[in-house]
């Protein structure tokens, strides 16, 4: 079963928890998952967040291959049309030497307009700029000379992986109809997303990528504590996802785009529960996680995100060692 380790790194100041804190914490995090066999670790893109979301991905992921060996690790995602290309191009390559290969490179042409006028870039030229930017890309970390702007280039250094992965993300028809074109994957918000993938790959003659595994909730804490208190600690932070989602959505709104929540993304408003649906937050003693996993199945995906938006890392450490002692090692073997 591949279990996968999320991060968003903000650390919202009425938490009382530090940037620095965060990243340690995250770092301290991944440490255990490597040792655990986790496949892979993502970590998202945003700029001018006031909760301190992170905005250099491709930075932290260097860090990562610092102190792990095996984990994979995926860019969810960068924001690339607010790249320079060339300059995108050289960072890749290093955080992929950094990792030793392990770097899976996901994009998204993003969705803030705000962002595009603070990096001086044209919102609505975007998806253009994703058409041109992966080949180029590819171009690039061939190692051959090219033209790029009337001077010929050579990247240097390389990346060790000779074809560095690359997933798009989007919920446009756009997005998904590039991610089948261009890309290696798609990194779908739903199912639904999904399926229209496949669909597109089948239209431009690429193997058929079969559906989409299935996800245990995006937000998961173990605990042997009363449930209903560690629920009422833990709210905080996943109010604080929602709200800040809700206020980019409107953002978006008033900027005459559309709101990625039209498009089928996880978060529509203030958490509430909603009966029938899946539940994305979850707080389990280690029976029930035990029972989730093994109804998963060896092809289900098992997500963590112990520092969901400023949980303290000495809280989240504690929890995974809990998982690792008193869940992993029960549930079913693949």
């Amino acid at each position: 079963m591949p279990r996968i380790m999320n991060f968003d790194l903000r650390h919202p100041p009425e938490f009382g928890v530090s940037g620095a804190d965060i990243y340690a914490g995250a770092l301290d995090c991944l440490q255990w998952a490597d040792e655990q066999g986790f496949a892979h670790t993502g970590v998202g893109e945003h700029h001018q967040n006031d909760d301190g979301f992170s905005s250099c991905p491709l930075i932290f992921a260097a860090a990562v291959g610092a102190r792990t060996k095996v984990i994979r690790f995926q860019t969810n995602v960068v924001l690339a049309p607010l790249y320079e290309p060339l300059r995108l191009a050289e960072e890749v390559a290093v955080a992929d030497l950094c990792l030793n290969g392990r770097l899976i490179l996901g994009m998204g042409i993003g969705t803030q307009p705000a962002d595009f006028q603070a990096f001086g870039a044209d919102f609505t030229k975007r998806g253009k700029t994703m058409d041109a930017l992966i080949p180029f890309l590819r171009t690039a970390w061939s190692g051959e000379p090219f033209d790029y702007r009337g001077t010929t280039v050579r990247l240097r250094p390389l990346p060790v992986q000779s074809h560095v992965p690359i997933n798009l993300g989007g919920v446009t028809p756009a997005a998904i109809d590039r991610a089948a074109r261009l890309a290696d994957s798609f990194q779908s918000a739903t199912v639904a997303h999904w399926e229209l993938y496949r669909e597109a790959c089948q239209r431009h003659g690429k193997p058929d990528p079969g559906p989409r595994a299935r996800r245990g909730p995006m937000f998961l804490w173990v605990t042997k504590d009363d449930k209903a208190k560690v629920e009422a600690e833990l709210m905080p932070h996943i109010d604080h996802v929602n709200r800040t989602y809700v206020e980019q959505t409107n953002q978006i709104r008033d900027d005459g785009g559309k709101a990625p929540s039209e498009g089928g993304a996880i978060f529509r408003g203030p958490y509430v529960r909603e009966a029938g649906k899946p539940e994305p937050y979850l707080i389990l003693n280690p029976e029930e996680a035990i029972a989730l996993i093994d109804d998963l199945g060896p092809d289900g995906e098992l997500l963590f995100n112990p520092l969901l938006a400023g949980i303290a890392p000495a809280k989240a450490l504690n929890m995974l060692k809990l998982v690792e002692e008193e869940v992993f090692p029960f549930v079913r073997p693949n």
